[in-house]
């Protein structure tokens, strides 16, 4: 398998990865410029590194699948193994040291997104299916950015309702 990372892929991710924090920071009253560029730093690298080299594993490996539900289920689910606890309590790290937060960067960063995983499992499927399924590759790393921007309006609000303590 060849990685890539796409010019494309870096402004949207640097971009709608950045809006989306952004919209979240001013909601819980947090905004700052440090947040704001750490944010289009990993939109621009990490994410738009990782996330489309993932689809295309997910097309490799779903390929020559009838389309129909186990076709789905497959793209799906396996979208939702990507963006598993570990996933969110990364992007919650990287969201505290951005903020420079670095006291809420412990472990219970990890209780915290097992929790918001389990209560958005079922927007989670409802929106990997669309991107999975629906959205062209040309597409899909779009899609799940901006979905993940709306999710991480979703992501900062739980590290404040399901935080586990220090």
């Amino acid at each position: 398998m060849k990685l890539r990372l796409e010019r494309r892929d870096v402004l949207n991710g640097a971009l709608i990865y950045a809006a989306g924090d952004t919209v979240a920071a001013a909601i819980l009253g947090q905004l700052s410029a440090t947040r704001l560029a750490g944010m289009m730093l990993v939109g621009a690298t990490v994410y738009a590194f990782e996330i489309p080299n993932y689809f295309r594993w997910i097309d490799r490996r779903t390929e020559g699948m009838p389309r129909g539900w186990r076709f789905a289920a497959a793209r799906t689910g396996l979208a939702l193994l990507y963006f598993n606890p570990l996933w969110i309590a990364r992007h919650l790290l990287f969201i505290a040291v951005f903020s420079g937060r670095w006291e809420t960067a412990g472990w219970g960063l990890l209780h915290t997104a097992l929790l918001s995983w389990l209560f958005n499992i079922p927007l989670s499927a409802i929106g990997n299916y669309i991107i999975q399924v629906w959205l062209s590759f040309r597409w899909r790393f779009v899609g799940s950015a901006v979905f993940s921007g709306l999710m991480a309006v979703y992501y900062a609000l739980s590290g404040v309702w399901f935080h586990a303590g220090d």
